[in-house]
């Protein structure tokens, strides 16, 4: 096994394989976004083997963006559409990016050990370069950091949280290679004998499902030849697919299924006997009118539950707005202690004298004070525990469990587990800096009790 985090290697032993996608906030999904990445992520995510991360990549929007009303509609309308379609914030941590602070300080850190020249190749810079030498502009005209270095951020949002995969295209392949060298010339230079950062793995989805558009090409917002997903309900679902193109044939006259876009949509949500079903019609002479009635009623049958909800979450943001924050408190409970980690790597230490020691105490090896559990019930009824420095300071505070046994089992987990266990513990919301130092207690703890 590689030398990887001590968090890291517990969930390999666990099994668990963390996975993090990321979604940019300039737009709102269509019916191939949902086919094709939507439900198959949704999917992924309820595999008992995988911890998933799903973000709101908002600060990557600004990138290409500069619209704020665009931008805070797509970031409602994005987290609406992926908890609507089945995403369970419970199961999954689902935060905004900028919700978490340590990404960006996190980004300066591997900024500092990232090499021009690596920026210089990122396919969207070069891109950018090639067209501007093209035109005979400036090589650099209209091209903004932001642009230049955004697989840096792309790379800090992977490392943050140490994901061992990251679904791509084809396209964003190197960004997760570049996240590779980044994170590889980071352990080298200040891991002295541990890797502070897992490499991640690009997972290309070769039978991802790519649905034809109106006019058959790829569905897409490029083509403008998209089938909305929720926005404008089962109105705009059946204008959608009464202009879906077809062959000239008339009812009654063969159709070549295979040949047929309204064949390729229909069987991609409809079961097999529904899709054979489908198919023997069409070849016997279903018209085209029937045909695509069809195709509304199947598609309208499984979209219109999750449009409901779609509709409810936009119409309550507070709601949204809860399970983004929620979300956030437990990405940054693993975020904090990996920053702090880094700080102290590459030298932002506090600057704390250390005290004089007397004779006496030089004489006998000084005993680190221990952070103290505590376990009580309060008059709710239910039971709590604490975390407390020696000073009394609270470093952590539990929620509430049904039995005392309950909480002395967590209790037990994190003084033999320590800091690795603290993302899967109920806590109550805390100061990133708390966070911190209870990451640093508890190593305390499990190494004094574990000698």
């Amino acid at each position: 096994m590689p030398n990887l985090s001590r968090f890291s290697q517990l969930a390999r032993i666990a099994m668990q394989t963390r996975v993090l996608t990321g979604i940019t906030t300039t737009g709102t999904p269509h019916l191939g976004n949902y086919a094709g990445a939507i439900r198959p992520a949704i999917a992924a995510s309820q595999r008992a083997d995988v911890d998933a991360f799903f973000f709101l990549a908002d600060y990557h929007a600004l990138i290409k963006c500069d619209d704020p009303a665009r931008i805070e509609r797509s970031r409602q309308a994005l987290a609406a559409t992926w908890l609507a379609s089945g995403l369970d914030p419970n199961r999954v941590t689902f935060y905004r990016q900028s919700d978490i602070p340590e990404i960006p300080e996190l980004t300066w850190l591997l900024t500092c050990v990232t090499a021009k020249g690596l920026m210089n190749r990122a396919h969207a810079y070069k891109a950018a370069a090639d067209a501007n030498t093209a035109a005979a502009r400036d090589v650099d005209d209209g091209v903004t950091m932001g642009l230049f270095s955004y697989p840096i951020l792309m790379a800090a949002d992977i490392l943050m949280f140490n994901a061992h995969q990251v679904p791509v295209g084809r396209d964003q392949v190197q960004h997760i290679e570049m996240a590779r060298d980044i994170a590889s010339r980071f352990n080298h230079l200040f891991g002295q004998g541990r890797e502070f950062f897992v490499l991640p793995e690009a997972v290309i989805e070769e039978q991802v499902a790519v649905l034809p558009g109106l006019d058959g090409r790829k569905m897409s917002k490029s083509y403008d030849n998209t089938i909305p997903l929720f926005d404008g309900g089962a109105k705009a679902l059946k204008e959608a697919i009464a202009r879906v193109v077809t062959d000239s044939k008339l009812p009654g006259e063969p159709k070549d299924a295979e040949g047929s876009h309204l064949y390729t949509l229909y069987s991609a949500f409809a079961s097999a006997e529904q899709t054979a079903g489908f198919r023997t019609d069409l070849q016997a002479g279903l018209g085209w009118g029937e045909a695509k009635t069809r195709l509304f009623e199947l598609l309208d049958g499984h979209l219109a539950p999750m449009r409901a909800r779609y509709e409810e979450l936009m119409a309550r943001p507070a709601e949204l707005e809860e399970i983004l924050m929620n979300g956030a408190a437990k990405a940054r409970a693993q975020a904090a202690p990996l920053l702090a980690e880094l700080r102290n790597a590459v030298g932002l230490r506090r600057m704390v004298a250390a005290p004089v020691a007397s004779n006496a105490a030089k004489a006998e090896k000084a005993k680190p004070a221990l952070p103290v559990f505590k376990q009580y019930r309060e008059a709710d009824g239910q039971f709590y525990f604490k975390l407390s420095a020696h000073d009394g300071r609270v470093l952590l505070q539990s929620q509430g469990f049904a039995s005392g046994r309950e909480a002395g089992d967590w209790v037990k987990r994190l003084k033999t587990q320590g800091a690795a266990a603290l993302p899967e513990v109920p806590l109550q919301p805390a100061p990133a800096d708390l966070l911190a130092e209870a990451h640093t207690a508890l190593e305390a703890l499990v190494s004094a009790l574990g000698a």
